[in-house]
C-alpha cells in the first residue's frame, strides 16, 4: 500500500464517495478541470464528468446557496471554498438556512451537505488566505465543524462527514496537507464524529490542539519526554459537538492541561474549552489551565507568519508554566 499525503487522502475520500454513492457531487472554484488550487479533487473531474465535478463562479456565497438546495432535495453536496478568508459571504447561508433547515421543516427536510475550506497559516500565502476563525462557525447552532489532522483522519472523517445527515464545515489545514504520509487503505471506513482522539499517552499533563497545530504539540510532548515528563495528547477532530469527556477522562490522571491553537487568543475555541473543564471537572485540577496561541492580530505576511503561529518554544513556556504552578 502506498502511503499519501492529507491532500491525497481528501482526493481518495471524495473519489471513494463519488463511486459508491450517485447522490454526492462536487463542486467549487476551479476543482474541476483544474483539479482545486492544492489539487484536492485533481482527476475527478476526469473520473466521474463535469455534472458531478463541477467548476463554479467566483461567487460563495451563490456556492454555499446551491449546495442547500440539493441538500433538500436529496444530493449530498461537497462544495470547496478556495480558502478560509474567502468563506464569511456565505454566513447567511450557513446560520440562517443551513443550520436551521432541520428546525425549521420539524424535521421534514435535512441538510446533508459538506463545505470543505482550506484554512490556516503557514505557507507565505497573501492576506485573507491565512485565516483560522473555526471558533465563528463552531458558535453556530445546526453545524458540525470537523478539523482532520493527519491522512488517515482526513479520509476516514470526510467520509462520516458526507455520510452525516446534517450540515459540516470540513476545515483541512493547509500547512499539513503534505508534511506527512502515511497508508491510508480506500475501504470506505468512516471514522466517528464528535469523538476525540488520544495521539499520545501520557500521566504529567494534557495537550489539546487540533489541525496543523498538533505537529509543534506532539514535537513539544517528545522533548518534554527527553526529560522525564509524560504529555498525554488530545486530538478533538470534531470541534462542534466538543467532546469534552475525552478530556476530562484524561485530566483524572494528569490534572493540568494546556491548549493550543493558533487562531487568534480572545474568543478562542481554547476558552470554550477551558470553560467547560472548569463547569465540569474543577475540582481535578492542580493548576490553571493555559493557553498557547496566536495572537489578537490579523495574521501577518510570510516575515511576520512564523512569529504568530505558536511554536515549540512557546508550547513548551506554556507546559513549564503549567506544571510548575503549586498544587
Amino acid at each position: 500500500m502506498t502511503a499519501i499525503t492529507m491532500v491525497e487522502a481528501v482526493t481518495q475520500a471524495l473519489a471513494h464517495e463519488l463511486r459508491e454513492d450517485n447522490r454526492v457531487v462536487v463542486f467549487g472554484q476551479d476543482i474541476g478541470v483544474n483539479g482545486g488550487v492544492f489539487r484536492a479533487t485533481d482527476g475527478l473531474q476526469a473520473e466521474f464528468g463535469s455534472g458531478r465535478v463541477m467548476d463554479t463562479p467566483l461567487a460563495e456565497n451563490m456556492i454555499a446557496g446551491i449546495a442547500i438546495g440539493m441538500a433538500a432535495q436529496g444530493l449530498r453536496p461537497v462544495a470547496e471554498f478556495q480558502f478560509m478568508g474567502f468563506i464569511y459571504p456565505v454566513i447567511d447561508q450557513v446560520l440562517n438556512h443551513a443550520g436551521r433547515l432541520r428546525n425549521r421543516t420539524r424535521g421534514r427536510l435535512s441538510c446533508p451537505l459538506v463545505y470543505r475550506a482550506p484554512y490556516g497559516g503557514g505557507i507565505h500565502a497573501p492576506e485573507h488566505h491565512s485565516e483560522s476563525t473555526e471558533a465563528l462557525f463552531t458558535h453556530m447552532p445546526g453545524l458540525r465543524v470537523v478539523v482532520p489532522s493527519s491522512p488517515a483522519r482526513a479520509y476516514g472523517l470526510l467520509l462520516a462527514a458526507i455520510r452525516d445527515p446534517d450540515p459540516v464545515l470540513f476545515l483541512e489545514p493547509k500547512r499539513i496537507y503534505r508534511a506527512a504520509r502515511q497508508e491510508v487503505p480506500d475501504n470506505g471506513e468512516a471514522l466517528p464524529l464528535d469523538q476525540a482522539f488520544r495521539l499520545r499517552e501520557g500521566s504529567d499533563i494534557t495537550l489539546v490542539a487540533w489541525g496543523a497545530a498538533l505537529k509543534e504539540t506532539l514535537a513539544a510532548a517528545e522533548a518534554l519526554s527527553a526529560e522525564g515528563v509524560e504529555a498525554e495528547v488530545i486530538d478533538p477532530a470534531t470541534l462542534k459537538p466538543l467532546d469534552i469527556h475525552t478530556i476530562i477522562d484524561s485530566l483524572e490522571k494528569t490534572r493540568r492541561c494546556v491548549v493550543v491553537h493558533e487562531a487568534a487568543r480572545f474568543g478562542g475555541l481554547g476558552a470554550e474549552i477551558i470553560a467547560q473543564v472548569n463547569e465540569y471537572a474543577f475540582d481535578l485540577l492542580d493548576a490553571p489551565v493555559y493557553r498557547v496561541t496566536g495572537y489578537d492580530t490579523v495574521m501577518p505576511y510570510y516575515r511576520l507568519e512564523n512569529h504568530y503561529l505558536p511554536d515549540v518554544d512557546r508550547i513548551l513556556a506554556g507546559i513549564r508554566r503549567t506544571l510548575e504552578y503549586p498544587a
